[in-house]
């Protein structure tokens, strides 16, 4: 009894024949399992919004980012369901993810404001993050500081602000505003009203300045039979020095006028 032998070339054909087959078989049913899945079979049948929703709605929110969800449960893009769900004023993050059998479910991270951000017609509020975002300001206590200064530097401002603040807090002062020029020069207004130049500079330099205007504005008001209460504008950007405005106090002097002349 004898037995044939396959060469060795007939078995590698077999083999890539099996695995072309095989290959062949995959893609069809992945394209058919891909055709089943886009049929309207698999509706999606909720959006459940949970998180923070203090400024929104959830019933409104669903209302105004279903029309904009295209695809069924399994085909939806959830990056663009998150791009929508973070277009909606107030929310600053959205995770969005498939929930069996038929759902999606939506987290929401809500904007905190921090202060107001550019003029008081403006619309516009900063986040703890440095982000400048679009809002009702309506919403927002009327007691958070103003911020302004260029966009991208929003950060920047915000950080001078948490240095700053703190410096008059003991004096019984609040920075209600601190604004960053073009030219990259800082100003503060106090709750008193005072306007408060505090120059160029890094944090260093700045706080340097504040501190000693408020170690001695006390002293120098008293010349004047007047307190750091009736500071109207101080100009710090003075070498170890600086320039004050008091309240009812004068520092302009009359030129003497001329004598006539004798005839």
């Amino acid at each position: 009894m004898s037995s044939t032998t396959v060469p060795f070339d007939v078995k590698l054909m077999n083999i890539v024949s099996n695995l072309a087959f095989a290959a062949v078989g995959l893609m069809l049913l992945a394209a058919g399992a891909w055709w089943v899945l886009r049929q309207p079979f698999f509706p999606i049948g909720g959006i459940k919004v949970d998180g923070d929703v203090t400024h929104n709605n959830a019933v409104t929110l669903r209302a105004n980012v279903a029309p904009q969800l295209a695809g069924n449960f399994f085909t939806v893009d959830l990056f663009r369901a998150r791009a929508a769900f973070e277009s909606v004023p107030w929310v600053r993050k959205a995770v969005v993810r498939r929930e069996f059998p038929n759902r999606l479910r939506v987290t929401l991270t809500e904007q905190v404001p921090v202060a107001t951000w550019g003029d008081e017609t403006g619309s516009k509020l900063i986040n703890g993050f440095g982000e400048v975002f679009e809002a009702n300001v309506a919403e927002v206590d009327d007691r958070l500081p103003r911020l302004d200064g260029p966009v991208e530097q929003a950060g920047q401002v915000l950080g001078m602000y948490r240095v700053i603040a703190p410096l008059f807090q003991p004096y019984d002062f609040s920075v209600e505003q601190l604004t960053l020029s073009s030219r990259g020069s800082w100003k503060a207004v106090l709750d008193s009203g005072a306007e408060i130049e505090l120059g160029r500079g890094q944090a260093e330099e700045v706080t340097a300045r504040a501190q000693r205007f408020l170690k001695t504005v006390t002293q120098v008001a008293a010349q004047y039979q007047r307190t750091p209460a009736d500071v109207e504008a101080a100009d710090l950007r003075h070498n170890d020095a600086y320039a004050l405005r008091l309240r009812g106090v004068s520092t302009v002097v009359a030129e003497p006028k001329a004598k006539p002349k004798k005839k």
